[in-house]
């Protein structure tokens, strides 16, 4: 009854195993992956002085300083180099967007209000 049950726990950890191990961010295949070089012409249009370049979780990871000196932590996307993430630390920190990068378009404005109706009954002259 033991060993069944040893046997039973093992097999439920297997699927949270699965899962666990598959906690990628960027799915890409790896030989869709852009190339360093590539990685490093778009630090540098943009730039980026890179301090660290990595893989973590299936992206890539740039940990560096901006135009401006700030500290940035970039999460690339390998196949497209889309920004994933960009977090900015030191004046002006918090997400940033990219240069040259269309920014989102502004909401609509709300319509305006339908005109009151006139009043009903007899007019004087």
């Amino acid at each position: 009854m033991t060993k069944l049950m040893t046997t039973l726990a093992l097999v439920a950890l297997i699927p949270a195993g699965a899962a666990l191990a598959s906690d990628d961010d960027c799915f890409v295949a790896r030989e869709q992956w852009q190339s360093r070089e590539a990685v490093m012409k778009l630090a540098q249009d943009n730039g980026w002085t890179i301090r660290e370049f990595k893989v973590d979780d299936g992206c890539y990871e740039i940990e560096g300083r901006d135009r401006e000196g700030r500290k940035i932590e970039v999460e690339l996307d390998p196949g497209t180099l889309a920004v994933i993430k960009m977090e900015t630390y030191g004046q002006g920190y918090g997400s940033q967007s990219i240069p040259g990068a269309t920014p989102a378009p502004a909401p609509a404005p709300a319509p305006a209000p339908a005109p009151a109706p006139a009043p009903a009954g007899p007019t004087k002259p």
